[in-house]
């Protein structure tokens, strides 16, 4: 009984925060690798478009709620994806029209786009504050769990309970249904194969009459519906704050790059392993500790790293990635 319970405490408070966090850093680390693969450079400005794209749908989802529009048990926030994505998307192609199409036309160094693309972030930031404000926003609406840990203790007779919230299993859903059609489109659509093409060899594909604008002008629509996804089910999972999007950069750039910068499999792949890695690093196993081995007496909370140190896992993750094997762990590089 006692097994049972460490394990219910290890699934409710590790693994399921760790599956659905994963989840939103991989669905953030496609749109960089997408980026790189593709425009050939490491957009920095990602984690605040997963901002810009959240914001703008919070803000039709108040609206819509206040026209007492509602999808019930699920969150109004699904209704006003759609708008979201749309003002990300437009905001990213004027932004590449504005500026990166200059760069691109001057055929500059990918370490110029690089730093042009920090300037578009701190712009891209501010106007987020300026819009929303710097405090936390809440928008979730529905029902906040499948079920809830008092309900469990009374099915299962365990001490422990386990507390399923639905932003978390909604979450992996989402982000299962989004990775597969991206897939689809990447491998089975014209217009896939055409962006496929280009990562792999720029010159060849202009050759075959594959126009560049086109390919850019659909990367940076999927980049947008990824960005904005990834940004409103973290918003849902947590809550919106736009300074926390600028941390998640650390993250989702470790995924990317732990995954294989350029490869949507490996960005897959990286979300997890990061996020595990963070979620089991900081995680205090006291209490599975006490189910287990109840003999055993700590003062401690039987943790390896404080809370405070989430983000320093994924740097050091990232450091050791760059010095052992900087391919990551699917080759890197092409889509």
């Amino acid at each position: 009984m006692d097994l049972l319970n460490a394990l219910v405490a290890l699934t409710n408070f590790l693994i399921i925060p760790a599956v659905s966090y994963g989840s939103q850093l991989a669905l953030g680390a496609l749109g960089v690798t997408l980026i790189y693969g593709i425009l050939r450079f490491s957009n920095f400005a990602h984690g605040d478009t997963m901002a810009f794209g959240a914001m703008a749908t919070i803000l039709f989802t108040w609206l819509l709620q206040s026209w007492g529009v509602s999808l019930g048990p699920l969150p109004t926030a699904l209704l006003a994806l759609p708008v979201g994505i749309a003002a990300t998307a437009l905001l990213l192609m004027g932004t590449d029209r504005v500026i990166y199409r200059f760069y691109r036309e001057q055929k500059a160094k990918p370490v110029i786009l690089v730093i042009v693309s920090m300037g578009v972030m701190f712009v891209m930031n501010g106007l987020v504050r300026f819009i929303i404000g710097v405090d936390d926003q809440r928008f979730a609406d529905g029902e906040r769990f499948i079920i809830t840990a008092r309900e469990f203790r009374n099915m299962t007779g365990l001490e422990e309970g386990l507390a399923l919230k639905s932003t978390a299993v909604l979450t992996v859903v989402v982000a299962i249904i989004v990775v597969a059609v991206l897939f689809w489109f990447l491998n089975k659509t014209r217009t896939g194969k055409s962006m496929r093409a280009f990562s792999d060899n720029e010159d060849l594909a202009l050759l075959s009459g594959i126009n560049p604008e086109r390919v850019v002008m659909i990367t940076w629509i999927i980049v947008a519906a990824l960005a904005t996804v990834a940004g409103t089910l973290y918003g849902l999972d947590k809550s919106f704050k736009p300074f926390t999007y600028f941390q998640l950069l650390l993250p989702i750039f470790a995924s990317a790059i732990v995954g294989g910068l350029g490869n949507p499999l490996g960005a897959i792949a990286g979300g997890f392993v990061i996020a595990f890695s963070e979620v089991t690093i900081t995680y205090a196993f006291k209490k599975v500790v006490g189910y287990i081995a109840p003999w055993y007496e700590s003062d401690g909370l039987i943790q390896l790293l404080s809370t405070d140190y989430k983000f320093a896992v994924s740097f050091a993750i990232l450091i050791v990635v760059l010095l052992f094997r900087p391919t990551g762990l699917f080759r890197g590089k092409a889509l």
